[in-house]
Order: structure tokens, then sequence, then C-alpha cells
């Protein structure tokens, strides 16, 4: 059975249709880069994914059950923006999650449990390589490791799904090629499920093993908002880099129209 799967599944916003038609199948293991125009709804999609936006229509199935209507452990996300907290430490802030799990109320735990939870996390630290940094705060911290402290944060309760949304946008090339090797191997030792947004062609390649583009099949100019984008290619990539003539080779598979330019 698949991990997920979507019929007919679409959002709006009152009139406004943002998504439809969606329908897909994806195993557990996949590793899936979304590109298109912005605005044409992949955020949205993370969104109804994540459980933090309810579907308007259609199934939306994860596990032979429809996906909750709030967000889970078996979900974790990473945003482009740094999504820390200021006030804490490295530390602090990835034993957050499990301190939340145990203790919603007063949003901490304390004795045996506390350290069960600063061990978990010191784990998760270490995995994406911020073990000299336990104590520093996210002021004193560069992107690429912000970005690492996120990741950290995002795998704390050991989700079997990991939404990324432009995780690696706002970093400069070299920060990146890093970050590519990081979430490579986090999603082969963690045997992750992997949903990227990204904007960059080349990077949706080199690390998706199918790339899906979002774009709307129909349009109409008296009313812009009455139709909403779908998945519109689904292919398998395979992880590799893509061929140096990029646009002949998409045109070749139909897809004349998606270049890098308008991807922005």
């Amino acid at each position: 059975m698949s991990l997920l799967e979507a019929k007919r599944l679409e959002k709006h916003y009152g009139g406004h249709v943002v998504l439809e038609g969606l329908d897909f199948t994806v195993d557990a293991g996949e590793f899936v880069t979304l590109v298109g125009a912005s605005g044409c709804g992949k955020t949205t999609f993370l969104k109804m994914l994540l459980g933090t936006e309810r579907i308007s229509s259609g199934e939306f199935i994860l596990d032979g059950r429809p996906i909750p209507d709030e967000p889970g452990p078996d979900r974790g996300v990473v945003f482009q923006k740094y999504s820390v907290f200021p006030h804490l430490t490295v530390l602090g802030n990835v034993m957050i999650a499990e301190e939340l799990e145990q203790s919603r109320l007063l949003g901490k735990c304390f004795g045996a449990a506390r350290r069960r939870a600063a061990d978990k996390a010191r784990e998760r630290i270490a995995q994406v390589g911020l073990d000299q940094a336990l104590a520093k705060y996210p002021h004193e911290l560069s992107g690429g490791m912000q970005q690492r402290l996120a990741i950290a944060q995002a795998l704390m309760m050991r989700p079997r799904i990991l939404l990324l949304d432009e995780p690696f946008g706002a970093l400069d090339p070299g920060i990146r090629q890093d970050m590519h090797e990081l979430i490579t191997r986090l999603w082969q030792e963690q045997q992750l499920t992997i949903f990227m947004i990204t904007h960059d062609l080349k990077e949706a390649f080199a690390l998706g093993t199918r790339l899906w583009v979002f774009d709307k099949l129909r349009h109409d100019p008296q009313a812009p908002e009455a139709f909403g984008a779908t998945i519109t290619y689904d292919l398998p990539i395979g992880r590799h880099a893509p061929p140096e003539d990029l646009p002949a080779h998409l045109a070749a598979r139909g897809i004349e129209t998606l270049t890098q330019e308008t991807l922005i």
C-alpha cells in the first residue's frame, strides 16, 4: 500500500480555487521535488499535508486513513525562514518538541524526563553537525547553521515525512551544497519520505527521485481565480544532475514552457 494517496484533491478559499484535480500516489522513501511559478499552490499543498490547511474536496490519504486536520509528530517541516526560537539555545530549540509533547501545558519537563529529552536532542544535533554549538543562541549562528538547527528541530520526533519549503533558497551556493549533502544523508539514514519545494531546477533534479510541476491547465481571463493549479507533470528523475541543455531536455518531454525563469 502507498504511503500517501490523493484522489481529486482540491483546495479553495471561497471562490478562489488554488488547487484542483490532484491525483497521485507516493511510496515510502521517495524524495519528491515540487516546482512551479510563485503563487501556484505549492506551499498550500505542503500545508495540507502538514495538517494546517484543510482540504476542500476529494480524498487525501496517509497510511490508509484521511490526513489529520492538525500537525503530528509523523510530519516534520522546515521553512526558508529560520523557524527557531531566538531566546533558546541550540539544545533548547531542539528539546522543545519533546518537552511540548511531554507537557503541553507547561512546555517543559523535569527530572529523568528532561534528561531523556536532552539526550535525544543531543543525538539529533550531532546528526546535523551542530554538536559543538549546544549552548549557542540562534543569533550567534550563521545562516547555514540556523537551517541545520531547523532541520534538527524537524527531526526531533522522528517523523516519517519531512516537508521542506524552499529550505536553502536564502543560502550562499557553497553552503547550499553542504546542505544538499546533509539532507541526502539524513534522507537515506532515517528512511524519510521528503517533499521539497524549490525554485531551482538544478536543485530539484539533483536531490529528488521524482519531480512534480504545478501549473494551471485552465485559464479564464475574466475570472482568474476560477481555476486552480494541478500537477501537470510527474517525472521520475532518479537523483542526477539535469542535462546541460535543460530546456531542450524538458521540451523533449513535452514541457516546453518550464524554464528557470518561469519558476521565479
